[in-house]
């Protein structure tokens, strides 16, 4: 499985319009694409940071897509008022507890590997980290996606609501900051989100 995440930075005041035009839009267009099983929106309005990511069945479904989606990220990206910003991905390990509702909300955290112990920071968060994680209140999924050429990463954690993404802080720094030691990754970035938009049909994958 893969994906392709489009990040805009927004104008404050076209991130309600950006919202209603990716649901609108791009979602009825994706879903008519071969191989395609769904997208995502994050959006954290204080930092106006909006990243959609649509999944894909196999890198070939994802690569074909692309001159044909490069005007579709452009118009979105318009809506937001800002400029996009495309990295594709690997999608190395989804868990589901359960689907989320309105009011989930996101923790992503990006890091970096040596790419030739990538592989093994995959089987730390699916092994050490993951079944932690799933303790936390709140705990709905959980995904890694990885970049092997550069070794970056980026897991996202789901909550049901932001208070219980709020209450897990502090557990889940603990559980990063474990799993990075042993995976030998360093830790660039840690982002709360709205889970705004949430239609991916990606199977299990651990």
């Amino acid at each position: 499985m893969f994906a392709r995440s489009t990040t805009v930075v927004a104008h404050p005041d076209s991130i309600d319009a950006g919202i209603r035009h990716v649901q609108n839009e791009v979602m009825p267009m994706l879903a008519d694409l071969p191989g395609c099983v769904g997208l995502s929106m994050l959006v954290d309005r204080q930092s106006r940071r909006c990243i959609v990511t649509s999944s894909w069945q196999s890198e070939s479904d994802m690569r074909a897509t692309e001159a044909q989606l490069h005007a579709v990220r452009t118009r979105a990206a318009e809506a937001l008022g800002g400029r996009p910003q495309v990295d594709e991905w690997e999608i190395a390990a989804l868990h589901r507890n359960h689907r989320s509702q309105h009011g989930a909300c996101v923790r992503s955290t990006w890091f970096r590997v040596d790419p030739p112990k990538l592989d093994r920071a995959v089987d730390v968060f699916k092994l050490a980290s993951l079944p932690e994680l799933e303790a936390l209140e709140g705990f709905c999924s959980a995904s890694l996606m990885i970049d092997r050429e550069s070794g970056i990463a980026v897991s996202s954690v789901t909550y049901d609501s932001f208070s219980a993404m709020e209450r897990t802080r502090s557990a889940a720094g603990t559980i990063r900051e474990a799993g990075t030691a042993e995976a030998g990754a360093d830790v660039l970035e840690v982002c709360e989100f709205d889970l705004t938009l949430a239609h991916l049909h990606v199977p299990e994958l651990v």
